[in-house]
């Protein structure tokens, strides 16, 4: 059963110096609430934030007790270019935008935990980026994919493919619109380690944002 932190232990901790005060303001409201666990810090609704610690401080996750399975994960983004922008697409002064942006999205998959501070370096067994070209919206879909064996998963690197290759879309193609819009930007679904399979629910792509001109 939750208990409510009593007004004394609330008032000894905001006397103290700001950090000091909510580090032992969280660990009180933990010990009280069940804030946290041993797993991470726990939210009010119940969801465990597995980089928190129980101190309430950023920690990155130990997996050295998880088993080496088979993971992988797709991600999406789109790029809204509107009609001048994807007119020029194949025809950029930089050179072929596709290829270019191809080329960043698996790099950026294999340098992750460089970019996203508490991710685990991982050797990445497979990267991918592709795209559809999507002429009546004036869009450009990109789905980047990654897969390992490991002992934690390769979300972040599957997202931070989709992100990177659409940036360097939006690099190669500003010269013709400042308006690009990058949007929808989430992961689409992932497989192994002991969550097992996850799929996004499927929605119109495309609405996400307004298109620029």
């Amino acid at each position: 059963k939750a208990h409510t932190p009593k007004p004394a232990v609330v008032m000894r901790c905001l006397s103290r110096s700001p950090p000091a005060a909510a580090r032992q303001l969280v660990v009180g409201l933990s010990s009280s609430v069940g804030w946290a666990s041993a797993a991470g810090a726990r939210t009010a609704s119940g969801s465990v934030l597995s980089h928190i610690d129980a101190a309430g401080a950023a920690s990155m996750v130990d997996v050295s007790g998880k088993a080496t399975t088979k993971r992988e994960a797709v991600a999406g983004a789109t790029v809204q270019l509107g009609p001048t922008a994807f007119e020029a697409l194949s025809d950029n002064a930089k050179g072929d935008v596709l290829a270019v942006a191809r080329v960043a999205g698996v790099l950026a998959a294999k340098r992750t935990a460089d970019l996203i501070p508490l991710c685990h370096p991982l050797l990445i067994s497979h990267a991918s980026v592709d795209f559809e070209l999507d002429a009546a919206a004036h869009s450009l879909h990109i789905t980047a994919s990654a897969s390992c064996a490991a002992g934690t998963g390769v979300e972040m690197e599957a997202m931070t493919a989709a992100s990177v290759a659409a940036l360097t879309v939006y690099d190669m193609c500003k010269a013709a619109s400042k308006g690009i819009v990058i949007s929808e930007l989430r992961l689409l679904r992932k497989s192994g380690g002991k969550s097992g399979e996850w799929r996004a629910r499927v929605e119109e792509r495309g609405a996400a944002a307004t298109a620029p001109v």
